[in-house]
């Protein structure tokens, strides 16, 4: 995987009206500037013909030239600065906090596979990202992927309890170097209709470095490694590889 980018972080009025977008949004972007300007080519070429409806028609012109700025803002991607502190647990999603609870690791993870007591609960901290958020998930610690799995499901509400069991969701399996193991599940929501992986099981990453994305509304959930007390609460706001949910004895 690529290292995180070390660079200085930038604070001007054109890398936030502007920022970095992720490439798995690209052409979802390009589509939507592409059919504003069709649209604005045939207003302009309806005029020579209906004068009338070209003006009417020209009203929503704006509206799509706005709409695809926003799918392009929807995708951004900024760098995030994780703490130096190798003991953190970090948010992997920017959002609210909507659920705290003591859970067993999902049964896809297979935790007795791993060495894990698939009886035992852990702390679940869910962060509910709305459409408003950076949708670009990251990694909560150093560590490497066990095991993925995918689960076809349904799009409920993702701020809802029974979202973590019943929802579209892909489970990850994931240990530090020190040996501690931990579990991240990313859920779909309302809307959205695809869980983006960016990793493959064996994979190493760093923290805060980018393992995937959700389209639209949707919901990170992490299980704290065992003996990890939450730091947070419900209703806090999330930054996705910098929020700290917690720390590693």
């Amino acid at each position: 995987m690529l290292a995180m980018n070390e660079a200085k972080p930038d604070f001007s009025t054109a890398a936030h009206l502007f920022p970095h977008v992720n490439r798995e949004g690209v052409r979802f972007g390009v589509a939507a500037l592409a059919f504003a300007f069709l649209y604005a080519g045939g207003t302009v070429a309806l005029a020579f013909f209906c004068p009338r409806a070209a003006s009417v028609l020209g009203l929503f012109t704006l509206p799509l030239f706005l709409l695809s700025y926003g799918v392009f803002l929807f995708f951004r991607d900024p760098e995030r600065y994780p703490p130096d502190d190798p003991s953190a647990v970090l948010s992997p999603a920017d959002g609210r906090i909507c659920l705290i609870g003591k859970y067993a690791l999902p049964a896809e993870l297979d935790a007795a596979a791993a060495g894990l007591d698939p009886a035992a609960d852990y702390w679940r901290v869910s962060v509910f990202m709305s459409v408003m958020n950076v949708h670009v998930n990251r990694m909560p610690t150093a560590a490497k992927i066990l095991k993925m799995a995918h689960v076809p499901g349904k799009f409920l509400n993702a701020s809802l309890d029974k979202a973590s069991t019943d929802n579209e969701r892909c489970c990850y399996l994931m240990e530090t170097p020190s040996g501690v193991k931990y579990g991240v599940v990313q859920i779909a929501g309302l809307v959205a209709k695809r869980i983006v992986p960016f990793v493959k099981e064996g994979d190493s990453l760093a923290a805060a470095e980018r393992f995937g994305l959700i389209r639209f509304g949707s919901r990170l959930d992490v299980y704290l490694p065992a003996g990890v007390e939450p730091t947070v609460r419900v209703g806090q706001v999330m930054v996705a590889g910098e929020t700290i949910l917690g720390h590693i004895k």
